[in-house]
This record gives structure tokens, sequence and C-alpha cells, in this order.
């Protein structure tokens, strides 16, 4: 542990006392691990150059030098932001690990900037660069078909429908869906979104055909077994991340080899545990906040499937796959720091440099969808559809106006009535006694003057 780290912890100590969520102990050991090395990667690197200019002969081949040359821009940024850039809220099991991060979604961005401002045809081609497989048309595989359970046609193998959809995709989803439980931390914001991407799957099927799967795929293996069973062990994890004692020790200060090879294990786990409470129904701020962050999900996950459609991508390649890896790493910053900006803007006053990113990748990748294929994102919804879409988006503006508004003028102007009759019973009571004293103050007088 760092004192670098022990003093942004403090920060985080206040922050964390704040919401009454856990106390953190450290010891404050600064080792080798936690030093910052600049000069050490400045050495390094210009050895690195030095050698491909003064002794490594450049090879005559064109498409192969600009790759390298391409290749070495982004390693020579990458160097400089991982020892240079700001530090995020996260800090295990290394701050640099997350350095790296916020620096690879720049790299990224660039990349997609890239791509939006080519031809579709260029832009389509330019991904053989990358693998000359690519930028060839692939068909999207139906899940749809035959959607029988039990299918007494095939007598050697009568449940064969659910062993076909049994892929590499249903552990994926099961992953998917924990992770993205620690990172969302609650279990209704997760549910809400599992449930939304299914109906989504449903109104675009029109569009994509591997959106078109049978009825107990979307609801029973999907939503209850997939994402159901992700969600549940992940808010399982989230039970023990907040009950966990966050003491920390330096490593050769623990005497025994379990203790160190326990704590090396728990430099894994989070420095410091805060809760997330959303409390959307609150204010207007932390619902229009939670609304925003449902839509962004949906849209990152639709950019999965559209993304890999319009750049002739099939789902099983590598760069599929460094996507939703590179989103695992990311997502949980860039949600840390819109929760923090969110939940204490006087703080926070700014929005995280990686939530800013992650939004700006998300935006990008749909606007790359849109200009590579508007052919298929504009094909018409059908009607029971839309309609069903409208009615959910109306009742939603009416419980809002509601929620909001309507409902915080009537208390307003229920407070503002009682507090005008008590006033008045305050004043009424207050002349009935003044009175009652007069009258009593006139009797004591007409017995005064018959006395003498």
């Amino acid at each position: 542990m760092a004192k670098g780290e022990l003093k942004k912890s403090g920060a985080d100590d206040v922050q964390v006392s704040s919401r009454s969520e856990c106390e953190v102990f450290d010891d404050g050991t600064n080792t080798f691990f936690w030093r910052a090395h600049t000069l050490t990667v400045l050495f390094i690197l210009t050895c690195v150059l030095v050698y491909v200019t003064l002794l490594e002969e450049t090879p005559h081949d064109t498409a192969y030098n600009t790759k390298r040359g391409i290749v070495a821009s982004i390693l020579v940024f990458l160097c400089f932001g991982v020892t240079q850039a700001k530090d995020g809220p996260f800090t295990r099991p290394h701050p640099a690990y997350w350095r790296f991060w916020l620096c690879v979604s720049v790299v990224y961005e660039l990349f997609l900037i890239f791509i939006l401002f080519q031809t579709v045809h260029d832009g389509r081609q330019f991904m053989k660069f990358i693998d000359p497989k690519l930028g060839v048309p692939l068909p999207e595989r139906d899940y749809g078909g035959n959607c029988l359970i039990y299918d007494p046609g095939n007598p050697a193998d009568p449940f064969h429908n659910i062993w076909d959809k049994m892929d590499g995709f249903v552990p994926a989803h099961f992953l998917g869906w924990y992770i993205k439980t620690l990172v969302i931390r609650d279990w209704w914001m997760c549910m809400i979104i599992s449930v939304m991407f299914e109906f989504l799957e449903y109104s675009l099927e029109h569009q994509l055909p591997n959106f078109s799967e049978c009825w107990w795929d979307h609801w029973i293996m999907d939503v209850l077994v997939c994402n159901g069973l992700g969600i549940y062990c992940g808010m399982k994890t989230l039970g023990w991340l907040s009950m966990k004692p966050y003491q920390w020790q330096g490593l050769w200060n623990i005497p025994t080899y379990k203790g160190k090879i326990k704590r090396i294990a728990f430099q894994f786990t989070p420095y410091s545990w805060v809760k997330f409470e959303w409390r959307p129904a609150s204010n207007l701020r932390r619902w229009l906040a939670v609304l925003g962050i449902i839509f962004m999900f949906l849209l990152a996950e639709l950019n999965t499937f559209y993304l890999k459609f319009v750049l002739w991508m099939p789902p099983e390649h590598y760069l599929v796959l460094l996507r939703l890896i590179f989103f695992v790493n990311v997502g949980g910053v860039g949600m840390r720091e819109f929760y923090d900006f969110m939940d204490d803007p006087k703080f926070h006053k700014k929005l995280g440099q990686q939530a800013w990113i992650v939004a700006t990748i998300t935006v990008t990748e749909f606007l790359i969808v849109v200009k590579y294929d508007p052919n298929t994102i504009m094909l018409p919804i059908p009607f029971f559809v839309t309609q069903c879409w409208i009615l959910g988006f109306l009742l939603i503006l009416v419980w809002t106006l509601w929620r909001f508004f309507i409902r915080d003028i009537t208390l307003r102007y229920k407070e503002t009535r009682r507090r005008r009759q008590e006033v008045s019973s305050d004043r009424d009571s207050s002349s009935s006694t003044s009175s009652g004293r007069s009258k009593l103050n006139g009797n004591t007088d007409s017995v005064r003057h018959r006395k003498p």
C-alpha cells in the first residue's frame, strides 16, 4: 500500500463514513510495488526507440511499416498514460491497471472516430488490416424456427431444440450478468435491464435475424436461468463484499505464509466498499440519472449486435470478445464515477474521466451503426410493437409528471393550507383568551367600585 494511496483513501474514508458503509484500516506500508516508476519507464522506452532507430533495419514493406508505426504510437501513448494519467476511484489491484484501461478507452474511441469518417466500403475493408478474414459479409444465425421444447417428430432426441441452444453464449450470459450486477450493485436495476433487453429483442427481430428466439429461450433460458442466476450470484458476492473487513497490512509485515498468500489474493478485491443506493424516486435528478443509466446500458448491449452486423464480424471473432472484456474493465469505473457525480454533486463537481469516455464510446458506436447501415435500423417497426413502446413512454412520462411535479405541488399546497389553518386557529385561541381576560378584568373592577 503506497502512501499516495493512503492519502487518496482519506477522501474515500470521508465519503464512505458519510454513507455509513465500511471502515478501512491501512498500516501505510510503501513498497516498491506501489511507488511511481516514471523515470524507469522513460528510460526503457528511450532504449527501445534508440534500438529501433540505430540498430534495426527498416524493412521495405509499406503496409508492415504502417501497422508497426501505428502499434508503436499506441504503445508510447499507453506508457505515457499509465505513468502520468490521473487516478480514478479504484486502486486495486493497482492504480496503473485502471490508468491503462483509461488510455485504452481513448485509443478505442479514436479508432471509432476514424471508422466513422470512412465510407462504408472503406471502413469494412479497413478491418482486413486487423484480420484478413474480415471484410466479408456473413449470414446471421436464426435462433427461432422450431420452438417445441419436446419434439415428438425426433424420437432419437426429442429435446434437441434445447441442446441446440446450449452453446458458448449460455455461460457468457451468466458471467456477463454476474459482472453487470457487480457494476450496478442493485437487484431491481439489473432485472429491469434484463427484461427490457428481451423486449428490445422482440421489437427488433425484424432488423436482426439473430434476435428471433423462441419464447422459452427469451424468458426461461435468458431471464430466469442465465441472467437470473448471474444476478443472484452477483448479489451474494455484493453481500460478502459489504460485510468483509477491509484491513490492509504490508506483505512483509505478515509473519505466516498462509497470511501472505491470503493478502496476495485479497489484492484483487476492492480497497474499500461503497454500497450504491440509487433511490430513483427520491428526486428528479436521481430519477433522470437512473433512466439515463438504463438507456446507456441497453444501447451498449444493442451496439454489440449491430456493430458486428454492419462491420461483418462473426460472433465468435476475438474482436467481439475483446470489446466485451474492455467494457467489463471500464464499465465498473465509469459506473462508480457516475454514481459519485449523481450522489454527491457538491463534492464531485464534474463527471469522471472514465464515465465521460465510456458514454462517448457508446454514442460513437451507435453513430457508426447509423451511418453504415441506415436501411436496417430504419426498417419500420410493427404497429403493435410501436403501440406498446408509446404506451410505455407515456406511462413513464405521466408517472414522472405526477411524482415530481403534480404530487409536489399538491403536497406544498396542503402544507401551506395546514399552516394557514394553524395560524388562524392560534389567532382565534389568542383572541378568545384575551376577551376572556378583559371580561374578568371588567368584573373585578365592578367589584372594586362596589366595595367603597
